[in-house]
Protein backbone atom coordinates (compact mmCIF):
# COMPACT_ATOMS: atom_id res chain seq x y z
CA UNK A 1 0.00 0.00 0.00
CA UNK A 2 1.59 3.01 -1.17
CA UNK A 3 0.48 6.81 0.39
CA UNK A 4 1.52 10.25 0.59
CA UNK A 5 1.67 11.04 3.77
CA UNK A 6 5.58 11.93 3.76
CA UNK A 7 6.93 14.50 1.41
CA UNK A 8 10.46 14.79 0.46
CA UNK A 9 12.26 16.75 2.98
CA UNK A 10 14.13 20.27 2.86
CA UNK A 11 16.75 21.53 4.99
CA UNK A 12 17.30 24.77 5.50
CA UNK A 13 21.07 24.89 3.04
CA UNK A 14 21.80 22.93 0.19
CA UNK A 15 23.77 20.13 -0.08
CA UNK A 16 26.95 20.61 -1.94
CA UNK A 17 26.98 16.70 -2.87
CA UNK A 18 24.16 15.07 -5.27
CA UNK A 19 22.58 13.44 -2.24
CA UNK A 20 22.12 14.72 1.66
CA UNK A 21 24.80 14.49 4.18
CA UNK A 22 24.62 15.06 7.74
CA UNK A 23 28.00 14.95 9.64
CA UNK A 24 29.34 15.41 13.13
CA UNK A 25 30.62 13.48 16.66
CA UNK A 26 28.81 10.97 17.89
CA UNK A 27 28.48 12.79 21.21
CA UNK A 28 29.25 16.62 21.94
CA UNK A 29 31.99 15.92 24.42
CA UNK A 30 33.33 19.56 24.92
CA UNK A 31 32.09 22.78 23.34
CA UNK A 32 35.85 23.28 21.85
CA UNK A 33 35.92 19.58 20.36
CA UNK A 34 32.03 20.25 19.03
CA UNK A 35 32.96 23.70 17.28
CA UNK A 36 36.02 22.53 15.87
CA UNK A 37 34.04 19.64 14.14
CA UNK A 38 31.54 22.11 13.07
CA UNK A 39 34.01 24.60 11.47
CA UNK A 40 35.69 22.18 10.02
CA UNK A 41 32.98 20.61 8.31
CA UNK A 42 31.31 23.89 7.39
CA UNK A 43 34.78 24.92 5.71
CA UNK A 44 33.55 22.37 3.03
CA UNK A 45 30.10 23.18 2.36
CA UNK A 46 28.66 20.65 4.95
CA UNK A 47 25.76 22.56 6.98
CA UNK A 48 24.10 19.84 8.34
CA UNK A 49 25.32 18.76 11.75
CA UNK A 50 24.80 16.42 14.24
CA UNK A 51 25.70 15.35 17.89
CA UNK A 52 24.44 13.48 20.44
CA UNK A 53 23.78 15.65 23.89
CA UNK A 54 21.86 12.24 25.49
CA UNK A 55 23.52 9.10 24.82
CA UNK A 56 21.23 5.85 25.87
CA UNK A 57 24.19 3.46 27.22
CA UNK A 58 23.83 -0.06 27.42
CA UNK A 59 25.29 -0.16 30.49
CA UNK A 60 25.67 2.29 33.53
CA UNK A 61 28.76 3.83 34.13
CA UNK A 62 29.45 4.95 30.49
CA UNK A 63 29.38 8.14 28.79
CA UNK A 64 25.96 9.15 28.44
CA UNK A 65 26.09 12.80 27.33
CA UNK A 66 26.50 15.99 28.17
CA UNK A 67 23.22 16.77 28.35
CA UNK A 68 21.12 20.42 28.06
CA UNK A 69 24.09 22.14 28.50
CA UNK A 70 25.71 21.24 25.18
CA UNK A 71 22.43 23.09 23.75
CA UNK A 72 24.12 26.44 24.11
CA UNK A 73 27.28 24.49 21.49
CA UNK A 74 24.93 23.72 18.83
CA UNK A 75 23.06 27.04 18.82
CA UNK A 76 26.49 28.98 18.48
CA UNK A 77 27.63 26.53 15.80
CA UNK A 78 23.93 27.93 13.88
CA UNK A 79 24.70 31.52 14.58
CA UNK A 80 28.16 31.62 14.02
CA UNK A 81 28.63 29.29 11.55
CA UNK A 82 24.96 29.25 9.22
CA UNK A 83 24.67 25.62 9.81
CA UNK A 84 21.77 23.87 10.91
CA UNK A 85 22.22 21.73 14.06
CA UNK A 86 20.75 18.45 15.20
CA UNK A 87 20.40 16.11 18.32
CA UNK A 88 18.67 13.17 19.58
CA UNK A 89 15.82 13.33 21.81
CA UNK A 90 14.35 10.42 23.88
CA UNK A 91 12.24 12.12 25.98
CA UNK A 92 9.61 14.86 26.68
CA UNK A 93 12.31 16.88 29.15
CA UNK A 94 14.83 16.57 26.16
CA UNK A 95 12.20 18.14 23.28
CA UNK A 96 10.95 20.65 25.99
CA UNK A 97 14.59 21.84 26.56
CA UNK A 98 15.71 21.63 22.41
CA UNK A 99 12.43 23.90 21.74
CA UNK A 100 13.66 26.17 24.78
CA UNK A 101 17.04 26.35 23.41
CA UNK A 102 16.16 26.98 19.52
CA UNK A 103 16.72 23.86 18.27
CA UNK A 104 14.66 22.83 15.57
CA UNK A 105 16.24 19.79 13.93
CA UNK A 106 15.56 16.22 15.70
CA UNK A 107 15.97 12.55 16.01
CA UNK A 108 14.29 9.91 17.77
CA UNK A 109 17.13 6.97 18.18
CA UNK A 110 16.25 3.60 17.89
CA UNK A 111 15.78 2.53 21.18
CA UNK A 112 13.26 5.14 21.24
CA UNK A 113 11.27 4.04 18.54
CA UNK A 114 11.07 0.75 19.57
CA UNK A 115 8.59 1.67 22.09
CA UNK A 116 5.46 2.98 20.89
CA UNK A 117 4.64 3.99 24.28
CA UNK A 118 7.88 6.55 24.29
CA UNK A 119 6.67 7.28 20.41
CA UNK A 120 3.70 8.64 21.81
CA UNK A 121 4.69 10.93 24.51
CA UNK A 122 7.27 12.44 21.90
CA UNK A 123 4.32 13.14 19.22
CA UNK A 124 2.48 14.98 21.72
CA UNK A 125 5.48 17.11 23.59
CA UNK A 126 6.15 17.73 19.46
CA UNK A 127 2.74 18.05 18.50
CA UNK A 128 2.03 21.79 16.68
CA UNK A 129 5.59 22.55 16.82
CA UNK A 130 7.12 23.24 13.49
CA UNK A 131 10.34 20.84 14.02
CA UNK A 132 12.01 18.72 11.15
CA UNK A 133 12.21 15.46 12.48
CA UNK A 134 14.30 12.06 11.29
CA UNK A 135 13.21 8.65 12.97
CA UNK A 136 15.61 5.79 13.31
CA UNK A 137 14.53 2.64 12.63
CA UNK A 138 14.04 0.31 15.78
CA UNK A 139 16.98 -2.31 17.11
CA UNK A 140 15.01 -5.31 16.13
CA UNK A 141 14.20 -5.75 12.10
CA UNK A 142 10.69 -5.03 12.83
CA UNK A 143 9.23 -2.48 9.64
CA UNK A 144 5.90 -2.31 11.11
CA UNK A 145 7.60 -1.02 14.11
CA UNK A 146 9.41 1.73 12.13
CA UNK A 147 6.69 2.37 9.91
CA UNK A 148 3.67 2.95 13.28
CA UNK A 149 6.43 5.59 14.46
CA UNK A 150 6.51 7.67 11.65
CA UNK A 151 2.60 7.27 11.37
CA UNK A 152 2.62 8.33 15.24
CA UNK A 153 4.39 11.34 14.47
CA UNK A 154 2.59 12.01 11.50
CA UNK A 155 -0.78 11.74 13.29
CA UNK A 156 0.36 14.33 15.76
CA UNK A 157 0.53 17.28 13.00
CA UNK A 158 4.26 16.81 12.63
CA UNK A 159 4.94 17.16 8.41
CA UNK A 160 8.76 17.67 8.27
CA UNK A 161 9.32 13.89 8.93
CA UNK A 162 12.02 11.78 7.78
CA UNK A 163 13.51 8.05 8.07
CA UNK A 164 17.23 6.95 9.14
CA UNK A 165 18.27 3.77 8.34
CA UNK A 166 20.90 2.39 11.14
CA UNK A 167 20.80 -1.06 10.74
CA UNK A 168 19.46 -3.85 12.71
CA UNK A 169 20.65 -6.05 15.81
CA UNK A 170 21.07 -9.41 15.09
CA UNK A 171 22.38 -12.58 16.78
CA UNK A 172 25.46 -13.67 16.53
CA UNK A 173 28.14 -11.00 14.86
CA UNK A 174 28.59 -10.89 11.25
CA UNK A 175 30.40 -8.28 9.03
CA UNK A 176 28.57 -5.47 10.74
CA UNK A 177 27.90 -3.68 14.22
CA UNK A 178 24.55 -3.73 12.94
CA UNK A 179 22.93 -5.73 9.94
CA UNK A 180 21.91 -3.87 7.05
CA UNK A 181 18.65 -6.04 5.91
CA UNK A 182 18.68 -3.56 3.40
CA UNK A 183 15.03 -5.05 2.06
CA UNK A 184 13.46 -3.11 5.23
CA UNK A 185 14.18 0.15 4.15
CA UNK A 186 13.56 -0.94 0.85
CA UNK A 187 10.05 -1.83 1.40
CA UNK A 188 9.40 1.16 3.40
CA UNK A 189 10.44 3.09 0.35
CA UNK A 190 8.03 1.08 -1.47
CA UNK A 191 5.16 1.73 0.51
CA UNK A 192 5.84 5.76 1.09
CA UNK A 193 7.63 6.80 -2.16
CA UNK A 194 8.27 10.40 -1.38
CA UNK A 195 10.29 9.41 2.08
CA UNK A 196 13.16 11.14 2.84
CA UNK A 197 15.49 8.44 3.82
CA UNK A 198 19.19 8.56 5.41
CA UNK A 199 21.55 5.94 6.07
CA UNK A 200 23.62 5.84 8.76
CA UNK A 201 26.90 4.07 7.34
CA UNK A 202 28.28 4.75 10.92
CA UNK A 203 26.17 2.52 12.66
CA UNK A 204 25.57 -0.18 10.07
CA UNK A 205 29.50 -0.73 9.76
CA UNK A 206 30.70 0.09 13.17
CA UNK A 207 33.99 0.01 11.56
CA UNK A 208 35.41 3.06 9.71
CA UNK A 209 36.87 1.08 7.32
CA UNK A 210 33.61 -0.51 6.36
CA UNK A 211 31.88 2.84 6.35
CA UNK A 212 32.93 3.99 2.12
CA UNK A 213 31.65 -0.05 1.65
CA UNK A 214 27.95 1.15 3.24
CA UNK A 215 27.82 4.77 1.79
CA UNK A 216 28.23 3.46 -1.62
CA UNK A 217 25.69 0.59 -1.35
CA UNK A 218 23.32 2.83 0.32
CA UNK A 219 23.39 5.56 -2.58
CA UNK A 220 23.56 2.82 -5.49
CA UNK A 221 20.08 2.05 -3.52
CA UNK A 222 18.72 5.63 -3.89
CA UNK A 223 18.95 6.44 -0.68
CA UNK A 224 18.20 10.58 -0.26
CA UNK A 225 21.37 11.05 1.58
CA UNK A 226 23.98 10.05 4.33
CA UNK A 227 24.28 10.84 8.24
CA UNK A 228 27.98 10.21 9.40
CA UNK A 229 29.92 10.14 12.28
CA UNK A 230 33.15 12.26 12.02
CA UNK A 231 35.58 13.51 15.03
CA UNK A 232 38.48 16.15 14.89
CA UNK A 233 40.88 12.38 16.98
CA UNK A 234 38.45 9.80 16.55
CA UNK A 235 40.89 7.30 18.45
CA UNK A 236 40.23 9.98 21.96
CA UNK A 237 36.31 9.70 21.09
CA UNK A 238 34.30 9.30 24.17
CA UNK A 239 31.75 6.71 22.31
CA UNK A 240 31.76 4.93 19.30
CA UNK A 241 35.60 5.67 18.22
CA UNK A 242 35.88 2.71 16.18
CA UNK A 243 33.58 4.07 13.71
CA UNK A 244 34.01 7.38 13.25
CA UNK A 245 35.99 9.44 10.78
CA UNK A 246 38.05 12.48 10.58
CA UNK A 247 36.48 15.56 8.59
CA UNK A 248 39.49 15.24 6.22
CA UNK A 249 39.07 11.24 5.50
CA UNK A 250 34.73 11.97 5.16
CA UNK A 251 35.74 14.89 2.73
CA UNK A 252 37.85 12.64 1.05
CA UNK A 253 35.38 9.87 1.04
CA UNK A 254 32.42 12.05 0.00
CA UNK A 255 34.46 13.10 -3.17
CA UNK A 256 35.12 9.30 -4.07
CA UNK A 257 31.20 8.10 -4.35
CA UNK A 258 30.49 7.35 -7.45
CA UNK A 259 26.36 8.52 -8.08
CA UNK A 260 25.25 5.97 -11.00
CA UNK A 261 22.58 7.66 -12.87
CA UNK A 262 19.12 6.42 -12.60
CA UNK A 263 18.57 4.11 -16.10
CA UNK A 264 16.06 0.87 -17.21
CA UNK A 265 18.04 -2.18 -17.14
CA UNK A 266 14.85 -3.98 -18.55
CA UNK A 267 16.06 -4.87 -22.08
CA UNK A 268 19.74 -6.10 -20.06
CA UNK A 269 20.12 -9.34 -21.62
CA UNK A 270 22.79 -10.06 -19.42
CA UNK A 271 20.45 -8.99 -15.90
CA UNK A 272 17.96 -10.67 -17.60
CA UNK A 273 19.27 -14.29 -18.11
CA UNK A 274 20.90 -13.90 -14.06
CA UNK A 275 17.57 -13.23 -12.72
CA UNK A 276 16.26 -15.65 -14.36
CA UNK A 277 18.74 -18.33 -12.89
CA UNK A 278 17.82 -16.65 -9.20
CA UNK A 279 14.12 -17.44 -9.82
CA UNK A 280 15.07 -21.14 -11.22
CA UNK A 281 17.17 -21.55 -7.90
CA UNK A 282 14.68 -19.82 -5.43
CA UNK A 283 12.53 -22.26 -6.88
CA UNK A 284 14.42 -25.16 -6.15
CA UNK A 285 15.03 -23.37 -2.30
CA UNK A 286 11.49 -23.63 -2.27
CA UNK A 287 10.81 -27.01 -3.45
CA UNK A 288 13.77 -28.39 -0.77
CA UNK A 289 12.18 -26.48 2.40
CA UNK A 290 9.32 -28.00 1.65
CA UNK A 291 10.89 -31.94 1.13
CA UNK A 292 12.65 -30.50 5.01
CA UNK A 293 9.42 -30.01 6.53
CA UNK A 294 7.71 -33.25 5.58
CA UNK A 295 10.80 -35.10 7.25
CA UNK A 296 9.89 -32.63 10.32
CA UNK A 297 6.82 -33.51 10.17
CA UNK A 298 7.31 -37.19 10.15
CA UNK A 299 9.85 -37.10 12.77
CA UNK A 300 7.31 -35.20 14.73
CA UNK A 301 5.27 -38.20 14.28
CA UNK A 302 7.03 -40.57 15.76
CA UNK A 303 8.06 -38.54 18.81
CA UNK A 304 5.27 -38.80 20.01
CA UNK A 305 4.25 -42.29 19.25
CA UNK A 306 7.72 -42.72 21.43
CA UNK A 307 6.73 -40.01 23.74
CA UNK A 308 10.10 -38.38 23.50
CA UNK A 309 10.59 -34.27 23.28
CA UNK A 310 9.58 -32.37 20.60
CA UNK A 311 12.99 -29.77 21.28
CA UNK A 312 16.12 -31.40 21.61
CA UNK A 313 18.87 -28.73 22.15
CA UNK A 314 22.09 -30.61 22.37
CA UNK A 315 20.69 -31.89 18.81
CA UNK A 316 20.22 -28.32 17.82
CA UNK A 317 23.52 -27.20 19.08
CA UNK A 318 25.35 -30.44 17.04
CA UNK A 319 23.02 -29.66 13.80
CA UNK A 320 23.95 -25.54 13.63
CA UNK A 321 27.61 -25.98 14.57
CA UNK A 322 27.50 -27.84 11.34
CA UNK A 323 25.53 -25.67 9.14
CA UNK A 324 27.98 -22.64 10.41
CA UNK A 325 31.15 -24.76 9.76
CA UNK A 326 30.30 -25.88 6.56
CA UNK A 327 28.55 -22.21 5.44
CA UNK A 328 31.75 -20.73 6.08
CA UNK A 329 33.54 -23.34 4.06
CA UNK A 330 31.35 -21.76 1.00
CA UNK A 331 32.14 -18.41 1.77
CA UNK A 332 28.82 -17.64 3.20
CA UNK A 333 28.23 -15.11 6.06
CA UNK A 334 27.64 -16.43 9.95
CA UNK A 335 24.85 -14.08 10.81
CA UNK A 336 22.93 -15.22 7.88
CA UNK A 337 23.51 -18.59 8.00
CA UNK A 338 22.71 -18.51 12.07
CA UNK A 339 19.78 -16.47 10.87
CA UNK A 340 18.28 -18.26 8.66
CA UNK A 341 18.63 -22.05 10.33
CA UNK A 342 17.19 -20.51 13.45
CA UNK A 343 14.39 -20.05 11.36
CA UNK A 344 14.37 -22.77 9.92
CA UNK A 345 14.74 -24.96 13.05
CA UNK A 346 11.82 -22.71 14.73
CA UNK A 347 9.97 -23.97 12.04
CA UNK A 348 10.32 -27.48 11.90
CA UNK A 349 9.85 -27.42 15.32
CA UNK A 350 6.27 -25.95 14.97
CA UNK A 351 5.39 -28.50 12.05
CA UNK A 352 6.17 -31.39 14.80
CA UNK A 353 3.65 -29.74 17.06
CA UNK A 354 1.05 -30.41 14.20
CA UNK A 355 -0.97 -33.50 14.76
CA UNK A 356 -2.14 -35.25 11.11
CA UNK A 357 -5.75 -34.41 12.49
CA UNK A 358 -4.94 -31.02 12.02
CA UNK A 359 -4.60 -31.03 8.78
CA UNK A 360 -8.42 -32.06 8.38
Amino acid sequence: MSTDLFRPLTFDYPSPYPFLICAGPCSAETEEQTYETARLLRARGIRLFRASLWKPRTRPGSFEGVGAEGLAWLRRIEQELGMQAMTEVASVAHVEACLQAGIHTLWVGARTTASPFAVSELAEALSGTDVTLLVKNPLNPDLDLWEGALLRFHAAGITHIGAVHRGFSTYGKGQYRNAPLWQIPIELRRRHPEITIFSDPSHIAGRRELVPIVCQASLEMNFSGLMIETHPTPSEAWSDAAQQLTPDSLIALLDTLLIHPTRSTADSEELSQLRQSIDHIDRQLLHLLSERMKLARSIGEIKAKDHLPIVQPERYRTLLQERLRSGRELGLEESFLHELFSSIHEASVHVQHISPEDDR
